[in-house]
């Protein structure tokens, strides 16, 4: 009886083990000016299993934290661009990046607000 319960236990303890998210921090480097666009990478970023992401105006790199379980870089990186901001994987189309303030043209502006 008591190995049925302890393999009982056991179990249900695996289980537990098993369900923990997989939290990762990594860093992409992603195109920008100033604070407009700071703040709209970092809430483009913001996705469903996104905890935190910061993108740094001076150099140019977003940390984010994020559970790989629910969401992947790339997909990360596919929101970014589809913002207008390109990362080194993922290209903006164009009308998303002339959709951007002028002062936001990263490849024809370099604002500093």
């Amino acid at each position: 009886m008591k190995t049925i319960i302890i393999l009982i236990i056991s179990f249900f303890f695996s289980l537990k083990i098993q369900a923990q998210t997989t939290v990762t921090t990594s860093t992409i480097s992603v195109k920008g000016n100033c604070g407009e666009c700071k703040e709209r990478i970092e809430n483009a970023a913001d996705i469903k299993g996104v905890k935190n992401a910061t993108w740094s105006e001076k150099t140019h790199v977003l940390s984010v934290t994020y559970d790989s379980k629910k969401v992947s870089l790339e997909q990360i990186e596919k929101a970014i661009a589809k913002a207008g901001h390109e990362t080194s994987t993922q290209k903006a189309n164009d009308v998303s990046y002339k959709a951007l303030p002028s002062c936001c043209q990263y490849k024809t502006t370099d604002c500093k607000k």
